[in-house]
């Protein structure tokens, strides 16, 4: 496989970078102070997002895109590179239309969406003047086996009647969310576990709908929300419905696919910023008369970092790359290793920074914190670390089915008289 960036990838890079530098790095400081103030979204998002529309970047997710649509169709492996520099200032990914959980859900309905959805939802999705949330997640069970999932979605005349409750929704207190794609059961007591389930498209005004907190993780507030929401015999149209009852589970699957490229490229971006910082305070930093990246264990973290940031990057693109050539469902066990690989550097590597900088690194004087929280919420975001190394495993094992009886030639016993 080669990985090397077209042209083409390479322009867009320099591209990109030129603006995150020009308009999105000077206004971290205030994109921290308006949210800090309650002032969200922030008064100059919607000027930024006009001006990335006009310089082309915008809609670099979504390699289905047709011709009347706004955006790039760039693949998934034109597109990673892109994703991990955004990663660097996370909420700059709204800029470029690229945000999660939008860029699932627009992917979910350029999917599977009828064209009344399709107008309804993906157009103003597409062009920006809405957000969406993704609702699975659900407080009273183990929500990693999305089999286990408990909300009703009950057939009712020309209605659905949807009871139950979700956590963890992300973007669901954001003021722009309008419309929730929600993962119930419409058919719970249905001989085939993964065929219980379908997804719905839930206008966020629907009476019944309630966001009922917006929870913290690890103590940080994300202000598009990670939120409780409770579902109370919320009526809609049984023309609501996205695709056919009983798909939810292989839609789940087909979002979360690309999602998780993105998801850990974003990582890898947050990583590097992490190691840039660990290497300037090394620089600068003095103790016991030597600076910090000349004692021995400051300066085996660099390396170290270094190595595991390129070993994290290569598998990403490998994987973006199969699932470009055959599907998510080809790409399944490289799916579950980037997401169980790119959360976990993102920790380790902010860890370390933080030791570097000292108790600063605990501080909100440097993004560190953030940082480390992002990776720590990552490896459950998607699904937990021990769902993917149990799929890992599955898989490895059977693929090594045939390969048993030839291994095994490996494990003969020396002949005692022979020697």
């Amino acid at each position: 496989m080669d990985f090397s960036y077209s042209d083409k990838v390479r322009k867009l890079q320099r591209k990109l970078q030129d603006f995150m530098d020009d308009y999105i790095e000077p206004r971290m400081l205030e994109w921290r102070r308006e949210v800090h103030e309650g002032h969200y979204p922030v008064s100059f998002m919607e000027d930024l997002k006009a001006l990335a529309r006009e310089e082309g970047l915008w809609n670099l997710f979504l390699p289905g895109l047709k011709e009347d649509e706004p955006g790039m169709g760039l693949t998934n492996l034109e597109y990673a590179p892109l994703a991990e520099i955004m990663g660097r200032i996370p909420w700059s990914s709204e800029v470029f239309n690229c945000n999660a959980p939008d860029t699932g859900n627009m992917e979910l309905l350029h999917m599977f969406a009828t064209p009344e959805q399709r107008e309804q939802w993906l157009v103003p999705l597409l062009n920006g003047t809405i957000r969406s949330a993704f609702a699975m997640t659900e407080p009273d069970v183990a929500s990693s086996d999305a089999t286990n999932i408990q909300t009703r979605i009950l057939r009712d005349g020309d209605d659905y009647v949807i009871n139950g409750r979700k956590w963890f929704i992300t973007n669901a207190s954001h003021p722009e969310c309008r419309v929730f794609i929600l993962m119930g059961k419409t058919d719970p007591d249905g001989a085939d576990r993964h065929r219980q389930q379908s997804m719905i498209l839930l206008p966020m005004d629907t009476p019944g709908v309630e966001v009922v907190r917006n929870i913290s993780c690890l103590n940080h507030v994300s202000p598009e929300g990670h939120s409780e929401v409770l579902f109370r015999d919320v009526r809609v149209s049984a023309s609501n419905l996205l695709g056919n009852e009983g798909d939810g589970f292989m839609m789940a699957q087909a979002r979360l696919g690309p999602g998780r490229v993105h998801h850990c490229m974003r990582a890898i971006g947050m990583a590097e910023l992490c190691l840039d910082l660990m290497v300037a305070r090394s620089r600068e930093r003095k103790t016991f008369g030597k600076y910090l990246h000349q004692h021995g264990p400051v300066a085996e973290w660099i390396a170290r970092s270094r190595i595991e940031i390129e070993q994290a990057r290569l598998l990403v693109l490998k994987t973006a790359a199969l699932i470009d050539e055959g599907s998510a469902k080809a790409a399944r066990k490289e799916i579950s290793m980037i997401k169980v690989i790119a959360p976990t550097l993102l920790t380790t590597i902010a860890d370390r920074a933080i030791q570097v900088f000292g108790a600063m690194g605990l501080s909100p004087d440097t993004p560190l914190a953030d940082l480390y929280t992002g990776g720590r919420t990552l490896r459950f975001a998607d699904g937990p670390d021990e769902v993917h190394l149990q799929t890992i495993a599955r898989l490895e094992l059977r693929e090594q089915e045939d390969r048993l009886y030839k291994v095994m030639k490996y494990l003969e016993p020396l002949d005692s008289e022979g020697m």
